[in-house]
């Protein structure tokens, strides 16, 4: 079993909100638009961190992170990129590829909405995270966490931290 956070759209900002359940995680994920490499430093140091890079990271992050990330953890196939589109509109760079070989979990960052969707055509669970940092057009940052147990999604919680600042 391990314990996931998920959050994306830091754009540089990390705080003691978000640390506090980065230490609760056994992982964390990060959907891109990092920032500043010093927030997945920050969290690096505390937890196992996968993540993929956004369309507002630089060279450094894209030198250190993919545009997808596609792995397996406790049976459960995951593909996260940071735009993906949602169910019945995936973004054209991926329609085909995940119609052909859908993950258990996509996961899509991007539009600081955070959504979780379940997808009856290609079976699968979307989930985008919102946005976690101070720079956009959410009021309410957020994140999201669950568990995977053998082959399952468990106890998926949405996380509000403070309005945005």
């Amino acid at each position: 079993m391990k314990k996931i956070l998920l959050l994306s759209d830091t754009h540089s900002y990390i705080d003691d909100q978000i640390l506090k359940f980065v230490k609760q995680a056994d992982e964390v994920w990060h959907a891109g638009d990092i920032g500043d490499l010093t927030v997945t430093d920050t969290i690096k140091k505390l937890k196992p961190l996968r993540a993929v890079y956004g369309n507002i990271d630089d060279k450094d992050a894209r030198a250190e992170y993919p545009l997808d990330n596609k792995f397996t953890i406790e049976n459960v196939s995951v593909w996260m990129t940071h735009i993906g589109g949602y169910p019945n509109k995936y973004n054209l760079r991926i329609r085909e590829e995940i119609a052909k070989n859908a993950p258990k979990i996509f996961i899509a960052g991007h539009s600081h909405i955070l959504k979780v969707q379940y997808d009856k055509k290609l079976n699968l669970l979307h989930l985008n995270p919102g946005a976690a940092g101070n720079h956009g057009f959410h009021k309410i940052r957020t994140m999201l966490r669950f568990k995977l147990e053998k082959g399952e999604i468990k106890n998926l919680e949405i996380i509000e931290l403070a309005k945005r600042g």
